[in-house]
């Protein structure tokens, strides 16, 4: 439902605007997108600086924790209940090898930054997931089904983001999409909002299947009792409606929610934002290079956005109804190489590949920082039921583009892929190279509600990976 108020904007006779805007037939058209305006709008301090190539971000996260043994690090010379059925593949690198079921990827390694040290220490899904997309570890660590919250209210990537750059387009800085992360009892993850920002820094939400044949974003669409001309007027009955109203309101809010819906109505009848989502308009040749799952169709719209002015769009594996409760996403605790096989590799590897050709072709690659990560890894061993279990103490992760150099490994597992041998990798690295690759010091200031500083990241940029 599209908000015009405040909920707690009263008139002098005791009744909630929302009441007499409903009471008066104009309980509007249905729309949800001023609750993300709202979750944007409240006086983000802007800021800037200087260093970084890339304009924009975008972040793939491959919710679940893949097998680092099938992907980015496999170990031919282990054990078979170790190195699994999934066997290595030569890539563009000389004596660097992925696993067998990216070919694609490993076709330009050139451009890839392959980090293979990476460490959370946590072995559980939401506490890891807080910490690889916050850069802090979540108190206590290990607790799974953790809900967001104080202590652990640190903004997600985006939000810091959002907070310290400027606007590009009529488009929210940071995209979500095309779901939020939950666990298999529906707990939502910490660390995928504004935290202790606010919610007016939270990256907006746009739940989508953009593989779809009717694919659209209810954010951006009427009711189809609500016609363009009937929008028009509602707009304009709402301005004079607002404009009776100001003495009633002194505190300023009025001028705040009114800005909202004079934005709500833009982004609505903005050619730009449905052009933005407009996967039709894109040849059929682009889309099959990503590939028709919602991943492979969310990773494109992830570059639309991009273009259209979006700094940071975060992309997670999308989670259907029909996964199975036992092994979800990537989270292969049974029957894992079929998985990988079957359902998981070959999708990622189509879009991710296809997603850096594509930007590289379009002259966008050195600008548009990619990230491919996830919240951990999976454990050595095989357990009895043919899968992997979550292991956070080493897995790897992969960039591309905007400042980073490609045909570079970081770092080093040891020789079952379980600790860290050298290079290690924390995730606050992981975020103060994303900030300083944006432009972003990683020492820059964000404030809380009550005013007190705090150091955007504590870790170290990682030089050996940047041109």
């Amino acid at each position: 439902m599209l908000k015009l108020m405040h909920p707690s904007a009263r008139l002098c006779d005791g009744v909630s605007r929302r009441e007499m805007l409903r009471a008066g037939g104009l309980g509007l058209m249905g729309l949800s997108l001023s609750k993300l305006l709202a979750a944007q709008a409240r006086g983000a301090a802007e800021g800037s600086s200087k260093g970084g190539r890339a304009k924009s971000c975008i972040v793939l996260f491959l919710m679940g924790g893949p097998p680092q043994h099938s992907t980015w690090d496999p170990k031919p010379d282990a054990p078979a209940e170790v190195r699994g059925e999934i066997g290595p593949i030569a890539t563009k690198l000389p004596g660097v090898q992925f696993g067998a079921l990216m070919p694609k990827l490993a076709g330009m390694a050139d451009r890839l930054a392959i980090l293979r040290a990476v460490s959370t220490g946590d072995n559980a899904h939401s506490s890891s997931g807080y910490y690889m997309m916050t850069g802090r570890p979540h108190a206590p660590m290990n607790f799974e089904n953790a809900n967001p919250g104080p202590p652990n209210d640190w903004p997600n990537i985006g939000s810091v983001v959002a907070r310290l750059t400027t606007p590009r387009s009529e488009l929210p800085r940071t995209v979500r999409l095309p779901c939020h992360i939950y666990n298999t009892d529906g707990s939502v993850w910490p660390g995928q909002t504004g935290g202790f920002l606010g919610r007016s820094a939270d990256p907006w939400l746009f739940r989508c299947e953009p593989a779809s044949p009717d694919f659209k974003i209810p954010e951006f669409s009427l009711p189809i009792d609500v016609p363009t001309e009937r929008l028009t007027t509602r707009r304009s009955l709402l301005g004079e409606l607002n404009q009776k109203l100001a003495t009633a309101e002194r505190s300023g809010k009025l001028e705040e929610y009114d800005g909202l819906t004079q934005r709500a109505f833009g982004l609505l009848s903005s050619p730009q934002a449905r052009r933005a989502f407009d996967l039709a308009a894109e040849p059929d040749s682009v889309r099959q290079q990503y590939g028709m799952s919602q991943f492979g169709q969310s990773c494109l719209l992830s570059r639309r956005l991009i273009e259209a002015g979006v700094r940071l769009v975060q992309v997670n594996w999308f989670r259907g109804p029909d996964e199975p409760s036992d092994n979800p996403c990537w989270d292969s605790h049974t029957n894992e190489t079929q998985r990988l096989k079957e359902v998981l590799i070959p999708p990622m590897d189509s879009a991710f590949s296809a997603l850096v050709t594509d930007l590289a072709q379009r002259g966008l690659l050195d600008e548009t920082l990619v990230v491919c990560l996830s919240e951990f890894g999976r454990t050595p061993r095989f357990n009895a039921r043919g899968g992997r279990d979550h292991w956070g103490s080493v897995f790897s992760i992969a960039l591309a583009g905007g400042g980073t150099g490609g045909g570079v490994v970081h770092g080093a597992s040891d020789k079952l892929a379980a600790y860290p041998q050298d290079g290690l990798v924390k995730p606050e690295d992981i975020t103060a190279t994303i900030f300083h690759c944006l432009g972003i010091s990683p020492e820059s200031e964000i404030h809380d509600s009550l005013g007190r500083p705090f150091t955007i990241s504590r870790g170290q940029v990682l030089e050996p990976i940047l041109t």
